[in-house]
């Protein structure tokens, strides 16, 4: 078992200044974010200052009491939003709780949709609830362009129902699917800011076929044991940033999967949970990719793995032009790791002749302790082996004491500046300089 308590090294000094820098303004703002909504008592009105409609849902028989359900109110708000020209915003007011079932919000719509969540938006605690509906989905928004959702406010989930029965706590429980609690598919331009988003059934928040999102300022909190509870999902989008947020969750924070590309995440805090990962590609022999992704800064604490991309065997396509750079960690497991080998399955995988490419992969500036004894792992295929992978300024101590290794089977790339562990690359023009640096560096054996 870990021991948190004391997993601790000297070079947390330096970590937790720039931690410091990186989530404390965050953290200041989402505390308390600032609600500056009034309700009106009118059915709606145009704002004088900013000529935009202005729309409650109290207005349409929204109770606001967290018992009464308050969808049928929603869905009449949403679809006289929708249908108006020009700005609106839909609020939902604060200090107030909005019970909302299963709902299917379309567009497109004339308008360019404001959605400010002020209050608080909590899901039905009981799963039968979703009987005969799609499973998947609570908050399901489609087809909607130019659409802000903002407001200081919370989604709430209300995961535990569903945790408790899911295959993942119990394997005698059947697997069955779960609710992503905030989907968005085929939306353009969308921003999703100021929010707090808790206890989702399974995913918290999540992005499909959408493109140029922005999601900022955002805070994501489930239980560490909490099962497939992804913090932000990013799947076949492409022109996403994902900024000046905090996820605690008990899965991926981040998770990059099929067909997307372009993405910048910056200045994420990230723990407990499973970490930043790319992937998983390539399952069921399927083709996909992603490509084009920047992790700029961010501090991962306690987390099951750090750094991640993982593939299955049989799968084609390419993890390509990702680079990880400025990242803090504490008593993290397997800091930094590719696996071109996983398998998330009761049953072991059987070996495959083909696999997703992986090259031009790029660990830039990481610091921090390793929870293992491998900091590095590069376990790429004998097919397809890792190609174009370079590490520039690595420093992973043990979190327990003792040295830290790196593994590499079918990896190939480079190294520059100073590395610990030492790289396992095959050739290394900095052979010398790594081993110069670890023997003569008496603080790391004495951690």
């Amino acid at each position: 078992m870990k021991n948190l308590r004391y997993c601790f090294s000297w070079a947390f000094v330096i970590i937790f200044i720039h931690v410091n820098v990186l989530v404390t303004p965050y953290l200041t703002r989402a505390e308390g974010f600032d609600s500056v909504i009034q309700h009106p008592r009118s059915r709606w009105r145009r704002t004088r200052t900013r000529s935009k409609w202005v729309l409650y849902v109290g207005d349409y028989g929204a109770k606001g009491d967290g018992l009464h359900n308050d969808t049928e109110a929603f869905l009449e708000a949403w679809g006289i939003a929708c249908s108006l020209a020009g700005f609106i915003n839909l609020v939902f007011p604060s200090g107030e709780n909005f019970l909302i079932y299963p709902v299917d919000i379309g567009g497109p719509c004339r308008s360019k949709i404001i959605l400010t969540i002020s209050g608080t938006i909590v899901a039905p605690r009981d799963p039968a609830v979703w009987l005969g509906l799609d499973q998947r989905k609570w908050l399901y928004f489609h087809g909607v362009n130019h659409l802000t959702v903002d407001g200081g406010g919370s989604v709430n989930g209300m995961g535990e129902e569903w945790w408790a029965r899911s295959c993942k706590i119990n394997s005698t429980n059947p697997c069955h699917p779960a609710p992503t609690a905030l989907t968005f598919h085929r939306c353009k331009d969308l921003k999703i800011r100021n929010l707090m988003l808790i206890n989702s059934q399974r995913m918290h928040l999540s992005f499909t076929n959408c493109m140029r999102v922005v999601a900022s300022h955002l805070k994501v909190l489930a239980p560490a044991f909490s099962p497939n509870t992804d913090g932000i999902h990013i799947s076949a989008t492409k022109g996403v940033q994902v900024r000046d947020s905090v996820i605690r969750t008990g899965d991926d924070c981040i998770s990059i999967v099929r067909n997307s590309s372009r993405v910048w995440i910056k200045n994420i805090y990230c723990g407990p949970g499973h970490g930043i990962s790319i992937g998983s590609l390539g399952k069921l022999k399927k083709w996909e990719s992603v490509q084009n992704v920047i992790v700029e800064g961010a501090y991962l604490y306690n987390t099951d793995n750090g750094l991640r991309i993982k593939t299955w065997q049989g799968g084609s396509g390419l993890a390509s032009k990702i680079t990880f750079q400025n990242i803090l960690m504490e008593n993290v497991s397997n800091p930094i790791i590719i696996d071109q080998y996983y398998c998330d399955s009761q049953h072991p995988c059987e070996n495959q002749t083909s696999a997703v490419r992986v090259e031009n992969i790029s660990f830039i500036d990481v610091q921090g302790t390793s929870a293992s004894d491998e900091a590095i792992k590069f376990a790429c295929s004998d097919i397809s082996p890792c190609e174009d992978l370079y590490l520039e300024n690595i420093f992973l101590v043990s979190c327990f004491g003792g040295n830290t290794n790196s593994f590499c089977w079918q990896a190939h790339g480079s190294a520059r500046g100073f590395l610990y562990p030492p790289t396992c690359f095959s050739t290394s023009d900095d052979f010398i300089r790594q081993n110069i640096f670890v023997e003569s560096n008496h603080a790391i054996h004495s951690v």
